[in-house]
């Protein structure tokens, strides 16, 4: 049975592998990341007391471009998540097309504990750590859980100061006045909305008036519902850490933006009806949107989820076996490394325009960003119809599979 993350994707491996010819001494070389390194990073607090805390950073596989990833400040951390999370910027870098291989990093610690020096420190102290494993020609890193421009910013800073001179590149999802790029920040979220516009077409519904049900209000959560309700989605549930909240005439998602930007949580929120975390999976909505962390969909969830349709903005919120029972019961899932890819896409914009040293305006960044989601949902659809894959996600692991497969035919083996 599958059960960490690491666990998941190797599993969904195996699964696309039926369907894609990929010789096995190659298929061997796509389960591992290529190196994954730990670094121990000594904190002095602000009462004067050391704490080391562990940090990760985890390249998969580089033959297709520099590593591109994430870095993520959590307490649930560890080594074989990163490894996880490596893997799936791989297949996802791979299925919409982009020149990167995939990467992810992260610190083992509980941000709201920590000052904001403290939490400069730990990030200048990790850049130290991996800063021989990144560069703009290396390894990209960029914002993940709990970490923002800002933080980009720092690692930037970090690094510039050991080269000598700015490299705005080594980092994406700056902040605009040191190379970062229009619509970076709502990226993920926008592309979240594209997918979701674009699912609803496919299947033939209408996205005008359909209850969505979204968990977690975070940056990608929060972004979705807004662009949603643009849309004329009737966002009916969102939630945090503290539970979720319920209208099924529609949440005022500006009211609940406005609530969170006060530093409030949704257990504070008197204007809908609370409902747990737990409950907001197992609404009876068009459309349910994943956008926290990993394995929430379960195979309990599964067996109990009544949305017509999953749209999976977080990465990995649904385990393998739990994906085998909406397969089963024909609920469709569009898959965390299509749905989510918007970030990653505008990620490389930022990159591109750095390495060019010139800038593109909003609409620009906006347009192709529209252009490369819609175009690997095409593929992915196209594959999906054309072989009789029994799901999406399969379907777009062979896309992306199939394309690192040949990059390490073509390269070969050194030595």
């Amino acid at each position: 049975m599958a059960d960490s993350p690491l666990d998941n994707m190797l599993a969904q491996m195996d699964r696309a592998r039926e369907y894609v010819d990929i010789p096995d001494n190659i298929y061997e070389r796509l389960k591992s990341p290529e190196r994954t390194q730990k670094v121990s990073l000594p904190v002095e607090h602000d009462d004067g007391h050391v704490e080391v805390y562990d940090g990760y950073r985890c390249q998969f596989d580089s033959s297709r471009g520099p590593y591109k990833g994430g870095i993520r400040y959590h307490p649930g951390v560890s080594m074989g998540e990163v490894e996880a999370l490596a893997g799936w910027m791989t297949w996802k870098t791979a299925l919409v097309d982009l020149p990167f291989g995939g990467a992810k990093g992260g610190i083992v610690c509980e941000p709201k504990e920590l000052s904001d020096r403290e939490i400069e420190q730990l990030t200048r102290r990790y850049t130290e750590g991996i800063r021989r494993m990144i560069g703009p020609e290396m390894d990209i890193p960029a914002p993940d859980i709990n970490t923002d421009a800002r933080t980009m910013a720092w690692i930037m800073d970090t690094y510039s100061v050991y080269q000598g001179y700015a490299v705005p590149n080594v980092v994406t999802g700056k902040p605009l006045e040191i190379g970062g790029t229009a619509g970076r920040v709502e990226a993920t979220g926008r592309g979240v909305t594209i997918i979701t516009e674009e699912t609803f077409q496919y299947l033939d519904a209408d996205l005008d008036g359909a209850s969505i049900a979204i968990q977690g209000f975070g940056n990608v959560g929060s972004v979705a519902a807004q662009l949603l309700t643009e849309r004329g989605a009737n966002v009916v549930a969102v939630s945090d850490v503290t539970g979720g909240i319920y209208d099924p005439d529609g949440l005022d998602i500006g009211d609940v933006a406005a609530h969170v930007a006060d530093g409030k949580t949704f257990s504070e929120y008197e204007n809908a009806k609370r409902i747990s975390n737990d409950d907001l999976l197992r609404l009876d909505v068009n459309a349910l949107i994943p956008a926290a962390i990993e394995d929430v969909i379960t195979t309990e969830v599964a067996e109990d989820l009544r949305a017509d349709v999953v749209i999976e903005a977080a990465n990995g919120p649904t385990t393998f076996d739990a994906s085998s029972v909406l397969v089963e019961r024909d609920i469709p899932v569009v898959p965390d490394i299509l749905a989510n890819a918007g970030g990653v896409i505008v990620s490389y914009l930022e990159w591109v325009q750095n390495t060019q040293q010139y800038s593109w305006d909003l609409q620009d960044v906006n347009d192709d960003l529209r252009d490369r989601m819609t175009m690997a949902f095409d593929e992915m659809v196209g594959v999906y119809d054309e072989k009789d894959i029994p799901d999406l996600r399969t379907a777009a692991y062979t896309i992306a599979m199939e394309r690192v497969a040949s990059a390490h035919e073509y390269r070969g083996l050194f030595p």
